[in-house]
């Protein structure tokens, strides 16, 4: 009776909030720039220009007076507000999934997937697709705020609210797919070892992981973009001979269509192995300079040449162990004090998942300055590579400022370390310019030898 009515409920929310949507959209003109932008910095300041007085921290100042104070206000916004949503996220999702373990809606579930099939296997992915459809729709309040009317009000969205929307189910589609084949497995591992599922749980998690990270740049970003090969020599030619000259076996640079969802500028490196890709989007192409391209190019680059996709995955298959070994106790002490209350058999039972989710939500708040100091550690060896490799701090500095159309500029030392995972704006233009400042041979000319000098002997 309540899982029917919450149902009903949700539909009718999601029903108001789509055509609620469908009106704010055409209103708000997604994609549109707002005077509040980032410039499109083409030139190098005076104070950031090669001299025998160059200073790092006031090249550093100089770019960054190149930002409006409109533009740096909005940005500033943008982020901050962020903070108030991992707070917001955090205590919205233990409200959600308590609300289905309280109220028995969980049980509920469970009981409905056992009248539609015996077989436990199928009764578990059931179960999966059941709460994923449930939870989805009672968390569809914030997530249409924070992933369109948010970023339609800051000018960083494209899409209208209608493609929107079928975005976000094809994502509900591949989470009901993969999440529901790896819950059965998870579920049989517990019915076989008892004793020890948590560890065999968190093998098979990493092992489903690493799957996942192989097949998603040929089979998955392809539900919602459509990589191709870059074509244009006046941009592969400089990324190909930059990949050779690093040791990278890469024959080809791809583009990907990121401007039919977003205006970020980005690039990525993703794949393990033959599906390992360096892939650029349509944004960074379309509004980065050469130079900017380069170092961005140089940044991935050193990703892949540091080996920051397997440390990466190491440091997931730490945490994945960590959490599965407090996962069992938390579970094993749950269904203790709270089993009967909420119907929840066992921890072979499919209506045990509200309690992993909820033991998830707590775990990875109380782990977000951990993941976002890994995160920012390997982006900061990034751009030293980047930098070193592509030798275009200028064009360093154009992509920090890019890049801080949605991100703050310059922070405290807390506020970088709490919420940022890359380095601040600030920061990477400061590294770049230090770079600069220790290198500045590079950029200055050599003195002419008079006509008919000879060569000074050694």
């Amino acid at each position: 009776m309540i899982f029917s009515q919450v149902a009903r409920a949700a539909a009718c929310l999601l029903t108001l909030l789509f055509v609620v949507g469908l009106g704010a959209a055409q209103q708000t003109a997604p994609g549109q720039k707002p005077e509040t932008v980032m410039p499109s910095v083409t030139t190098v300041p005076l104070e950031a220009q090669p001299s025998n007085h160059f200073n790092a921290e006031v090249a550093t100042n100089a770019y960054l007076a190149q930002i409006p104070a409109s533009a740096r206000a909005k940005s500033d916004a943008y982020f901050e507000g962020g903070y108030w949503l991992v707070l917001w996220d955090f205590l919205y999702g233990v409200v959600l999934y308590l609300i289905l373990l309280k109220f028995r809606i969980s049980a509920g579930m469970r009981n409905l997937a056992e009248r539609i099939t015996r077989a436990r296997p199928l009764q578990d992915f059931v179960y999966w697709v059941e709460f994923l459809v449930v939870s989805t729709i009672l968390a569809f309040p914030i997530a249409v705020y924070e992933g369109f009317f948010r970023e339609v009000k800051y000018g960083l969205a494209t899409q209208t609210f209608g493609p929107w929307l079928v975005d976000q189910f094809k994502f509900l589609a591949i989470n009901a797919f993969f999440g529901g084949l790896l819950v059965v497995l998870l579920f049989a591992i517990a019915r076989w070892l008892p004793n020890t599922w948590h560890i065999w749980g968190s093998i098979v998690t990493v092992a489903f992981t690493a799957l996942i990270v192989l097949i998603a740049p040929v089979y998955l970003i392809t539900m919602f973009n459509s990589p191709k090969k870059l074509e244009d020599p006046k941009l592969t030619q400089p990324i190909l001979r930059l990949a050779r000259a690093n040791g990278i076996p890469a024959r080809d640079v791809y583009e990907i269509d990121a401007s039919k969802q977003t205006t970020r500028m980005s690039a990525n490196v993703s794949g393990f192995g033959k599906t390992m890709r360096i892939t650029l989007n349509d944004n960074l192409i379309n509004r980065g300079s050469q130079e900017e391209i380069e170092s961005v190019m140089g940044h991935e680059m050193g990703h892949y040449v540091l080996n920051h996709i397997y440390k990466s995955f190491m440091f997931i298959s730490i945490v994945t162990v960590v959490f599965f070994t407090l996962l069992k106790w938390t579970i094993d002490w749950s269904l203790r004090r709270w089993g009967t209350v909420w119907q929840v058999r066992a921890v072979t039972d499919p209506a045990v998942i509200p309690i992993v989710f909820l033991f998830a939500t707590f775990f990875f708040f109380i782990l977000t300055p951990i993941q976002n100091t890994e995160t920012r550690t390997t982006e900061y060896e990034a751009d030293m590579y980047g930098l070193n490799a592509s030798r275009q701090p200028d064009g360093f500095a154009q992509a920090a400022i890019h890049l801080g159309e949605y991100r703050k500029m310059s922070p405290g030392p807390i506020e970088e370390f709490l919420f940022y995972d890359h380095p601040s704006g600030r920061s990477r233009i400061y590294a770049a310019m230090r770079w600069k400042a220790e290198n500045l041979k590079l950029f200055t000319a050599p003195n002419p030898q008079p006509a008919g000098a000879e060569p000074a002997k050694p």
